[in-house]
């Protein structure tokens, strides 16, 4: 390996390290606690729980398809996030951009090993729904989920927030509709009564730092992968093309830049 690559390796490295410990050290300082604990963490009190039964209220009386529309948009925006990360994949494929395309798997990867972490800390934390133990709140909108289905952090947030940042790394133009959306979907999960804001805000940050970090560490790797296959789908390995439709010459395994 080149020294100008491994300064780059070492450079990508340590900014997947810094975004890994930015989103540990969050994440730590959200948690409620729970290592060691005997019993599940109640959390009843403080500004989450004060801001959980003040959207929980103000949603409460609400008319009854406003309340299916929230829950329909809560699973809604997820399935809108994934399937945008397939067309944006499939126009890499098309146009045989093995960056682009390797981006979109990462991300998926990213977004993954960052749910697996989300119910290992759910395990670790054992925090109860607010939807059974904050007085004063609105009544759910949706279902309670049942005992020993934790709420730190949110899972549909880490789902969210780490398909909308990989994208929107990816393709900053789309920064300005998708991140919105990946916040409406957090916020949803506390309108409809499943989680604390510092449930959700933690699943965000959780997913965006592992999906940057996951970015940085192995898309030149897996574009490397990816090239020769995009080559071969089209039947010619002279070139690929890059994500501005410009065709770029294969240079010891790698697609040459813009």
């Amino acid at each position: 390996m080149r020294t100008d690559s491994w300064h780059d390796f070492g450079r990508r490295l340590l900014g997947s390290t810094v975004s890994l410990g930015v989103g540990a050290g969050v994440v730590a300082w959200l948690s409620p606690g729970g290592l060691g604990d005997a019993g599940p963490v109640k959390v009843v009190g403080g500004a989450s729980a004060s801001v959980y039964r003040s959207v929980t209220v103000a949603v409460a009386d609400a008319p009854s398809w406003v309340a299916t529309a929230l829950k329909t948009a809560t699973e809604g925006i997820l399935v809108l996030l994934g399937l945008l990360l397939v067309l944006v994949w499939w126009i890499a494929v098309r146009r045989r951009d093995a960056r682009g395309a390797a981006a979109t798997v990462m991300i998926g990867v990213g977004t993954v090993a960052a749910y697996a972490i989300s119910e290992t800390l759910k395990l670790v934390v054992d925090e109860e729904r607010p939807c059974r133990v904050v007085r004063g709140a609105g009544a759910a909108i949706a279902e309670c989920p049942p005992v020993g289905d934790w709420s730190f952090p949110s899972n549909h947030a880490v789902l969210a927030a780490g398909l909308a940042v990989g994208l929107a790394v990816l393709r900053p133009r789309l920064a300005a509709v998708i991140l919105p959306l990946a916040g409406a979907a957090a916020l949803l999960r506390v309108m409809v009564g499943v989680h604390y804001p510092h449930d959700v805000l933690a699943g965000a940050i959780l997913a965006a730092t592992v999906v940057v970090a996951v970015l940085l560490t192995f898309t030149p790797s897996a574009a490397r992968l990816v090239s020769p296959l995009l080559g071969r789908l089209s039947g010619d390995d002279s070139g690929l093309v890059g994500h501005h439709g410009r065709r770029r010459p294969v240079v010891d395994g790698q697609a040459g830049q813009d």
